[in-house]
């Protein structure tokens, strides 16, 4: 269902994102985030004017991994950027996460490595989508079904697939388990 209409409005800016998850030959998987902001009129920085449409932020970060999400590689660029000459400078502070694990608690070790001066807002921004989007790419290789004995993993991390959820008791029945109380 789409959104209800808003009242009448001018846009202001305009934030992209793009997650791109790709197999490699070599068995390791690149998940890449691509991030531009730009304004729909020219807009003056302390480091010069933008004129419309031009790229604000353009950064790039790419993830190699393995295929138990183990980060093996980081690549980050910053194209577009409000301070060149600096911005970019920060992209080889991403190789701390070389070795972290997408997943439980990769967020909170992204804050902690890269959080505040010691990175850039918006590729850490990022960072925080890429766990998601490493599952979703595996998703393809993977077997969605209820026929291995490893709980999948999808399953009691959303309300849709709450263990007593009707979805989990339609779709995994192995794994339903009667309604409970959050607590």
């Amino acid at each position: 269902m789409p959104l209800p209409l808003p009242a009448p409005r001018s846009l202001a800016h305009t934030r992209e994102l793009r997650f791109d998850g790709y197999q490699r030959d070599d068995g390791l998987w690149d998940i890449e985030g691509h991030l531009i902001d730009s304004k729909p009129f020219d807009w003056t920085l302390a480091s010069g004017t933008r004129v419309a449409g031009t790229p604000i932020h353009e950064m790039r970060i790419r993830l190699t991994i393995d295929n138990d999400f183990v980060i093996r590689d980081v690549a980050a660029s910053s194209d577009g950027r409000p301070y060149p000459g600096h911005c970019e400078n920060i992209a080889p502070a991403y190789s701390v996460l070389i070795g972290l694990q997408l997943g439980r608690g990769f967020r909170k070790a992204v804050q902690q490595a890269l959080g505040g001066i010691r990175g850039c807002t918006h590729l850490t921004e990022m960072l925080g989508q890429f766990s998601t989007v490493a599952f979703q790419t595996f998703a393809g290789n993977r077997r969605d079904n209820d026929s291995g004995d490893t709980q999948p993993a999808q399953l009691d991390h959303c309300h849709a697939l709450a263990l007593g959820s009707e979805a989990v008791r339609r779709y995994y029945p192995r794994w339903y388990q009667a309604a409970r109380s959050e607590s």
